[in-house]
């Protein structure tokens, strides 16, 4: 037995890479990925994402390559389409966060600064992730039903005009709000529990650092394995707007600005169907009845030593 023959050799690696998320440089970050591998004696394959569906078909192709670490280089949207590929596939996911806001990333103490991200994936750990899904759609962080797919699309436009940035996010919102239409109608079963809702907005939420980023209730859910969802009052636009206020804040309220509701699988009933859903930052067309579940097991991520284990 030689001496290389001790050794194993590298994982191969490839980093799937949305050149499109946040406002960052995309050569310079590219660059400096490149250079992190190459630093730790890892020549990981690089390939460019294109948008909508081919971030998951570029995610199956690097499974049929071999490859036995597949990076989601991107924003939370990109982050969350690649892991709704790699989920149950056996194959561990490293991440590269690039976006605006990378609660995901974040929640999991993954360096947003690109090269030591990438370093992370050469001498991290692996830990498995809850994911949520809604009608079979993974999401990581959030979905919701109501204003805020309505505030995606008027953030896109944000976007094209004036460039990528929380400013520009926040400020989405007002706009979306000050000129919503008609409520939700819902009726929302979990746990054998039904309840009826009129409300501008559902949000469930699968990330115990985005609801402390939010200033949100919930943690404990989060923890013991539940989504949890936000429902908020019909309180009118003006109503409205005072309340996305709060929650820019962190004053947000239960039974004021909210009411929770916990579980692991949800089923919400709504008058008008088919209606856009968001799932971590990006829109999708669905129908009635809307299924959430939290899915344990099913999804490999490498993480710093240190957050092994833990609430997410």
């Amino acid at each position: 037995m030689t001496a290389e023959d001790t050794h194993p050799s590298p994982p191969r690696i490839c980093v799937l890479m949305n050149a499109g998320s946040g406002k960052r440089d995309a050569t310079r970050a590219r660059t400096r990925i490149e250079a992190a591998f190459a630093e730790a004696g890892i020549a990981a394959e690089i390939r460019k994402l294109g948008k909508g569906n081919q971030i998951q078909r570029a995610a199956r192709e690097a499974i049929k390559d071999g490859f036995e670490i597949i990076v989601a280089a991107g924003g939370d949207g990109t982050i969350a389409g690649i892991a709704g590929v790699l989920q149950g596939s056996g194959v561990t996911m490293g991440i590269i966060p690039l976006g605006t806001f990378n609660y995901f990333a974040r929640s999991l103490d993954i360096p947003e600064d690109a090269a030591e991200a990438a370093k992370l994936i050469t001498g991290g750990a692996p830990r498995g992730v809850r994911i949520g899904s809604i009608n079979g759609r993974t999401f990581l962080n959030n979905a919701s039903l109501g204003a805020y797919p309505a505030i995606l699309r008027t953030r896109e436009e944000t976007y094209r005009k004036w460039g990528r940035s929380r400013i520009a996010a926040y400020w989405s919102v007002l706009v979306t709000l000050a000129t919503l239409r008609k409520p939700l109608r819902l009726t929302i079963e979990t746990d054998g529990h039904s309840s009826t809702h009129r409300t501008p907005l559902a949000f469930a939420v699968n990330n115990a650092f985005q609801l402390r980023q939010m200033g949100l209730e919930g943690e404990e859910h989060i923890a013991q394995g539940h989504l949890a969802l936000f429902v908020a009052p019909d309180t009118g636009r003006w109503g409205m707007i005072k309340n996305a206020l709060a929650l820019a804040v962190g004053r947000a309220q239960r039974d004021v600005q909210f009411q929770l509701i916990a579980g692991r699988r949800m089923t919400i009933e709504a008058k008008r169907s088919p209606r856009d859903v968001a799932c971590d930052g990006e829109r999708a067309r669905m129908r009635a009845p809307y299924t959430l579940e939290a899915i344990e097991g099913e999804l490999t991520v490498i993480v710093p030593e240190a957050r092994q284990d833990g609430t997410r």
